[in-house]
């Protein structure tokens, strides 16, 4: 009994502490949340009030402001205060901008959590992480004890993490009747959250602290035919810079490509003392930080990242593209396509709000008020549009159960489901088990499934990595994988299709598309390395026709997968092995051939991720025939009487 005592008078203690110790919260009083601060504090310290929504307009200042309301409410002493981001880059900006607030440095009170990258101290109140680092905690501490709070921000976003952590929550506000849970948006079907909580009640936030006009700039037939929105986007800028009074300028584009491009063209302009400036989740963090820290006079083009939590100083005019790449799937015939698409009206939405906070703002949309208005009304789910396996081996990793038992916002189909169970047999991750549940038993992960869901990558990818492994292969293999996850790196111009056939004639190889691909690799790294200034490695991949932004994005691809290798202590390092077939002498000086066992390896190893994709041909004889997949110049890999790997 004394110990007891012992125990929870230092935990009172230990509580009393973090109490007196807890930083004293203010608000900057121009932002539109600040007025609604108190109503906001009141509800988190109702006991009676579990959940809390907050639909805020975009630059209101919700995500910076209401983890210091949660502290003012007492809220982050028995646990923290936990804050989901859905991108990194949203995560760091915020947890420094906390920290600066309430005058601290950054990991004293308030810390950001990141993949490969912990700022947090073991006694601080805020966290700030992405939604993937939560998730995965749930892992360890399926009840997320560590938290007294939780605050799911860009909900709208509906990624598969975000409605995985409203499902766990779910259930888990159920067994820990002392948790909070704060969801914010700026777009979000407020209706449909509050009746998946119960009713929760739901606070509106104005976000813009002056108007903002919208402008349709539809181009007639034949410009559309002669220009695309990239031209049109260049223009509407040189509309803006000639026709209205000095601001900022942020220009969404819908891929890196295009955002290259444009930046490329309006820098052609040589406007004087004009900063054009790239933003997109894979630029370095020095390169995307230029966005806060660049005092002149700047145009930034941006992909959706600019579109939700990161609010960018200063902009005044939006031009609005009204396109995005939004992922699809297709269950029946297992495609993962990334078209380039209309964005709904929630979306476009969103991009007008960021202007509009300096002075009055203008957003210019390159499309029609009627094709505005025909628009969806919010952005598909991803869990209705996406590939399932993962999901159902990152549930079942984590001990979530079934996709159709499980608590979603939005219940996934059950052919998709069936379709996502039906891969990961195929690739080896699952089994039967033995207990009845679903559609008949019970599923199992295999020791090769476990491996997959520590990758936390397409299973495809990380069932070629596991074989890789195996096969002593793992540097090629690695290569790759990131490269079957971009676009085609190589460029043939109509108008210069005999050149590009030349050029790319020192990457060949007569018995494989994917030792092409290491070719291409090989060559890129061994000259690129040597080249200094970002005008030379663009000339080397004009030279070469390739493309530069696809390039830097399959380097960039190839380093996260070679981060989660070193994870699991596996390495993809080596020397590199340039891939030639035996008496090719184009570009012999460069190239070293590739041995009869290691194009085997690669091979099975890249074919044991794609088993539905493989050609086969069987002999018709009355014993089991053997089966044989065939490369792209017809060269046979055989397997024996067994079949592929898998």
């Amino acid at each position: 009994m004394d110990s007891r005592n012992a125990i929870r008078a230092r935990a009172e203690a230990w509580l009393a502490a973090r109490a007196r110790n807890a930083p004293r919260v203010s608000y900057p009083p121009e932002l539109p949340i600040t007025a609604r601060a108190g109503e906001i504090v009141e509800a988190l310290r109702s006991p009676r009030r579990r959940v809390i929504i907050v639909s805020g307009e975009t630059g209101c200042g919700k995500s910076t402001q209401i983890p210091k309301m949660c502290l003012e409410a007492g809220r982050g002493i028995a646990g923290r205060v936990g804050v989901t981001q859905p991108r990194r880059l949203a995560a760091v900006t915020i947890g420094h901008r906390i920290a600066e607030e309430l005058g601290e440095p950054l990991g004293r009170s308030v810390g950001y959590k990141i993949r490969f990258q912990d700022r947090t101290a073991r006694d601080n109140y805020v966290k700030v992480m992405t939604d993937g680092i939560l998730l995965a905690e749930t892992q360890g501490d399926r009840g997320l004890y560590e938290y007294d709070t939780i605050i799911i921000d860009e909900a709208h976003e509906r990624s598969l993490n975000i409605d995985f952590l409203l499902g766990i929550m779910r259930r888990l506000l159920d067994e820990r009747p002392e948790l909070k849970l704060v969801i914010t948006s700026a777009t979000l079907d407020t209706e449909k959250f509050s009746k998946a909580f119960k009713n929760a009640p739901v606070i509106e936030v104005s976000g813009r602290l002056y108007p903002v006009e919208v402008e349709y700039r539809v181009p007639d037939k034949e410009e559309a035919e002669d220009k695309d929105y990239v031209d049109q986007a260049v223009e509407a800028v040189e509309y803006l810079r000639r026709e209205k009074p000095p601001g900022d300028i942020l220009v969404f584009m819908p891929t890196e490509q295009d955002i290259l491009e444009t930046c490329r063209m309006l820098e052609g302009r040589k406007w004087p003392l004009v900063r054009v400036l790239p933003l997109f989740s894979r630029l370095p963090a020095g390169q995307q930080r230029l966005v806060y820290t660049v005092t002149m006079p700047k145009i930034v083009v941006a992909t959706n990242v600019a579109e939700t939590s990161l609010t960018i100083p200063g902009i005044r005019y939006v031009v609005d593209t009204g396109v995005a790449r939004i992922a699809q799937y297709q269950p029946g015939t297992r495609i993962n396509s990334l078209p380039i698409s209309p964005i709904s009206r929630a979306s476009a939405d969103q991009r007008k709000g960021r202007c509009g906070r300096v002075k009055a703002g203008l957003c210019v949309r390159l499309y029609g008020e009627i094709d505005y208005e025909g628009r969806e009304e919010f952005t598909s789910p991803e869990i209705l549009r996406s590939d399932l396996a993962e999901v159902i081996l990152r549930m079942t990793d984590l001990g979530l159960g079934d996709p159709l038992a499980f608590p979603f916002i939005d219940r996934p189909a059950s052919k998709a489901v069936h379709d996502g169970y039906d891969t990961l047999v195929e690739l080896g991750a699952m089994k039967k088990g033995t207990q009845y549940q679903f559609p008949n038993y019970r599923w199992e992960l295999t020791e090769k499934g476990r491996a997959m869901a520590r990758m936390q990558l397409d299973p495809r990818l990380s069932r070629m990595l596991i074989e890789a492994r195996a096969e002593n292969c793992l540097p090629e293999v690695a290569v790759l994988a990131a490269a079957l996850s971009i676009r085609d790196p190589r460029e043939r111009p109509p108008d210069k299709a005999q050149q590009a056939d030349a050029v790319h004639a020192a990457f060949r190889h007569p018995d494989s598309d994917f030792l092409v691909l290491l070719n291409i690799w090989n060559r890129f790294h061994s000259d690129f390395e040597k080249l200094e200034s970002l005008v030379q490695k663009r000339r080397f991949c004009h030279e070469n026709f390739l493309s530069f932004p696809r390039m830097r994005e399959w380097t960039y691809l190839h380093a996260e997968i070679e981060s989660v290798l070193r994870e699991l202590a596996w390495t993809a390092g080596g020397e590199r092995r340039l891939a030639r077939a035996p008496g090719d002498t184009v570009n012999s000086h460069l190239h070293t051939d590739i041995s009869p066992a290691l194009y085997g390896a690669i091979h099975r190893s890249v074919l044991s991720g794609y088993l539905s994709n493989t050609p086969c041909t069987r002999t018709r004889t009355s014993s089991p025939a053997p089966r044989t997949a065939r490369s792209h110049s017809g060269r046979a890999l055989s397997f024996g009487g067994k079949g592929p790997p898998g």
